[in-house]
């Protein structure tokens, strides 16, 4: 329990905090008059969001540096700026209410509609847990049971739309499923989880659960003027999953970039070697991480190993959890903690920032998450604990 806190709890409490925001803005929205969200709220919050939806897919397409995610998201931007442009259009030119979704009975196609909206959002972690899986066929296969499902709706004397409404769902849980083996990757080539973590997904995936919430909830309730939560908390998805796609990086990417850099191919098998050679690796391994102290450099990864170790990318994550049986990232930082004992041992004055940059930690904030995760204490207990007595 206290790994996952460590290793979940900034997306713990960004969910909290924003699920509390989500709940204050349903409730204050009861108070707006339908006249005035319709008039002077929702066309101001809808034109700035196609805005922010086009100019963002611009921006993304403009730097995608050949990243498919970047145009899979921009894409997603596209898709709802021209939803978002349209419905205002159709609000110019007739007289219905702006947002008066929750006012009627809304129909399975409509909702239909909306979870296809939806469903867009997830373009974005389809590609970055699962890069290439998402192809045409694999859209269809997706798409079709929900289509299946609206025609059977008008058919069948069973209402259909509380499952139509819970489809979407079904998918996000089929992403969920796949985060541990990105984290696993991650952990497997890198030593800093910096601008790479799991983390980001989650956040996005919390997003995009709310929008679906929300969204179910302004259907079936007669209080339109809740779309106003809806509204913002859609813009600031776009505008933070922009902001984090531009600036983080996707961990698969980088890896083919470094093997270029050094002349690597990347091998599916990795490259046999007698087991008898595996001692003799670990220690030209142990004498060079203790000689040589690469752990320092926070961009430190596995693909660096191969200055002394003849094996290729998949044999040094294979030889290290077999030989030390954890993750390249749990492997390096056993070694940074230990590094930061024998620094804080040795100048007991030494502050936690001037710690964490010298053993090759991105942030004091890291080393103090790594050093609870490796030790069960924090810094200042084992501090107290071993330098003070």
């Amino acid at each position: 329990m206290n790994k996952f806190i460590l290793q979940y709890g900034s997306t713990l409490l960004f969910s909290a905090i924003l699920t509390v925001c989500v709940a204050l803005s349903m409730w204050l929205s009861q108070f707006i008059p339908d006249n005035y969200f319709d008039k002077v709220i929702t066309p101001i919050l809808m034109a700035f969001a196609v805005m922010v939806e086009l100019g963002g897919a611009w921006i993304l397409f403009r730097h995608a540096e050949g990243l498919r995610i970047r145009k899979a998201f921009a894409w997603a931007l596209i898709v709802w700026g021209i939803a978002d442009g349209l419905y205002i259009f159709s609000w110019m030119t007739s007289s219905t209410p702006m947002m008066n979704m929750g006012a009627y009975s809304i129909s399975s196609f409509e909702l239909m509609l909306g979870n296809l909206l939806g469903w867009v959002l997830l373009l974005y972690p389809a590609e970055i847990l699962r890069p290439g899986w998402l192809n045409g066929k694999r859209i269809l296969l997706q798409i079709l049971p929900m289509c299946a499902l609206v025609a059977l709706d008008y058919v069948s004397p069973v209402n259909l739309q509380p499952v139509i409404a819970l489809y979407p769902f079904v998918l996000i849980l089929f992403f969920v499923g796949h985060v541990r083996g990105y984290r696993t990757y991650c952990e497997e080539n890198f030593s800093s989880m910096e601008d790479i973590d799991v983390q980001w997904i989650m956040r996005y995936l919390v997003m995009v659960i709310l929008v679906g919430v929300v969204y179910m909830f302004i259907c079936l309730s007669h209080f339109h003027a809740r779309g106003f939560t809806q509204q913002w908390l859609v813009l600031v998805m776009f505008i933070y999953s922009i902001d984090q796609i531009l600036f983080r990086r996707d961990p698969r990417a980088l890896m083919r970039k470094v093997e270029k850099a050094k002349g690597l191919v990347a091998e599916e098998e990795p490259v046999a070697a007698p087991e008898t050679a595996n001692a003799a690796y670990r220690k030209t391994l142990e004498e060079w991480m203790e000689r040589e102290k690469p752990y320092r450099d926070p961009d430190f990864k596995l693909l660096d190993l191969g200055q002394v170790l003849p094996m290729n990318r998949t044999y040094l994550s294979q030889f290290i959890h077999t030989e030390y049986d954890c993750t390249f990232y749990q492997f390096v930082n056993n070694y940074r903690v230990r590094e930061a004992m024998n620094l804080k041992q040795e100048n007991p004055a030494l502050k936690a920032q001037e710690i964490s940059a010298c053993c090759g930690f991105s942030s004091p904030a890291v080393f103090s998450r790594t050093f609870a995760a490796v030790t069960g204490l924090t810094p200042s207990e084992w501090a107290r604990s071993n330098i003070n007595n």
